[in-house]
């Protein structure tokens, strides 16, 4: 496993996250990746192996693995991790590309352009225009992923346990053949684990969605009524305007002009 691939992802999203965010990147590096990565293998290795079943029956041992374990909680957790972590690298992706436009404009735009992209480098790190959406996009994603993930395992490995013995009566088997699970206590607790962090995550998600919607708002709502102050000061200032205008023409001296006479024939 190449470890660089994920620290630079956990570095390079971890600028544009929220707290929430960043707790999630920590839960998933941690308690998830480090934990597969180290502890899964060992867990799950003798799975197929030590599938014993009360029958010497040739390919019975088998199909009765397969008709138990039709994926491997291995596998599926590798894919998980694989899928769950592919929305953040759209976030990383549209960091790139905005840099890289910045960079192209500040080449076009030449020497004189020092304080305006210095004004740009202190807005890193914040979310604006396409790159909410696509955060805000990766979030959905990242807890859809997670909840499908779930609704698997469930419905493979009912309530997310394993039996210690197993009943399988499928050909070749001559009978109802009984088999036994290798160490599912400790299989059991080990899924228990991943599958409340899991959890966790989901509800991370879900509470960094909820705040930067609700943060959006917010600013929405201040800045309309910052607009509405603005155009309302600006009326009273044409308002006033108006009034010494006045004033000042009352002010002037007026000038009366008397039509001439005129003859009756």
């Amino acid at each position: 496993m190449n470890w660089g691939v994920y620290e630079a992802l956990l570095t390079g999203v971890n600028k544009f996250s929220t707290e929430f965010g960043r707790v999630w990147l920590s839960i998933v590096f941690i308690f998830r990746i480090l934990v597969y990565a180290v502890t899964a293998s060992r867990v799950w290795g003798d799975d197929q192996k030590d599938f014993d079943c009360n029958t010497r029956q040739p390919g019975c041992s088998n199909v009765c693995y397969d008709q138990y374990f039709p994926v491997s909680h291995i596998r599926l957790w590798a894919l998980q991790l694989i899928m769950v972590t592919c929305p953040s690298l759209l976030v990383v992706m549209h960091v790139a590309y905005r840099e890289s436009r910045e960079k192209k404009r500040k080449e076009m735009m030449g020497e004189n352009c020092g304080k305006l992209y210095q004004d740009i480098g202190k807005k890193r790190g914040k979310k604006r225009g396409g790159l909410w959406w696509t955060y805000l996009i990766s979030l959905i994603a990242k807890a859809l992923v997670d909840s499908v993930f779930l609704y698997i395992f469930h419905h493979i490995y009912k309530d997310y346990s394993l039996p210690s013995i197993v009943k399988c009566t499928l050909p070749p088997c001559p009978n109802i053949v009984d088999c036994f699970i290798s160490r599912p206590t400790e299989k059991n607790i080990f899924t228990l684990f991943m599958v409340v962090t899991t959890v966790v995550c989901i509800l991370l998600n879900l509470c960094e969605i909820g705040y930067l919607v609700s943060k959006r708002c917010r600013e929405c709502l201040i800045q309309r009524n910052q607009s509405k102050v603005i155009a309302y000061l600006q009326k009273q200032e044409i308002f006033h305007v108006n009034n010494k205008v006045n004033e000042q023409i009352d002010l002037m001296p007026q000038i009366h002009v008397t039509p001439p006479e005129t003859k009756l024939k």
